[in-house]
């Protein structure tokens, strides 16, 4: 149900924003996400940035990231499809306040010498998230952005013994590139 709401919500402000934006931007993304159970691991993606008004935008995003849980027992590939609500709450708009949510395609591949009962599986999940960042315009066509997002995404890890002990929420640092268009 929230899903859906949110869903609409977001495609409507994207429909309004394409007739009243006050910029529109898009580039690469690089940044670091790091899990409760995990070691970390660096991810690429892209990223477009609509700034409807002077204190509010939208951002969609894409990347692709992979854990490794139960000492490489299990890796995790997802492909992380965020939409993002921007809140700049001063008047001079470098600081924002994000909150969103993500798609993501996850496959999970576990080791068959470890586990060998359990093929591989690929599933959807919906995750939420809320965080920060800056944004550091250089030029009228090329802004630097960086934010921190926490995200809340617990994965179903049904083949790990005492996998109820394995958290996945995650946060991640992301440094963006954006340009203008």
């Amino acid at each position: 149900m929230w899903e859906k709401t949110f869903l609409i919500m977001g495609l409507t402000a994207l429909l309004v924003a394409h007739v009243n934006a006050q910029s529109l931007s898009l580039g690469p993304q690089v940044g670091y996400y790091r899990a409760q159970d995990d070691n970390g691991t660096y991810t690429g993606g892209v990223a477009l940035r609509l700034k409807i008004m002077s204190i509010l935008g939208v951002e969609a995003s894409i990347n692709n990231r992979q854990e490794k849980y139960a000492n490489g027992a299990l890796t995790v590939r997802s492909w992380p499809v965020m939409v993002t609500g921007l809140i700049y709450p001063f008047p001079i708009a470098i600081v924002y306040g994000a909150m969103g949510f993500g798609w993501y395609n996850v496959t999970f591949h576990y080791d068959q010498s470890r586990l060998p009962l359990f093929p591989d599986e690929t599933t959807q999940k919906v995750g939420w998230h809320f965080g920060g960042g800056l944004e550091l315009p250089f030029s009228s066509y090329f802004t630097l952005v960086g934010d921190f997002r926490y995200v809340f995404l617990n994965y179903d890890f049904k083949a790990i013994p005492s996998s109820g002990d394995l958290k996945s929420n995650f946060t991640a640092i992301t440094v963006g590139f954006l340009f203008d268009l």
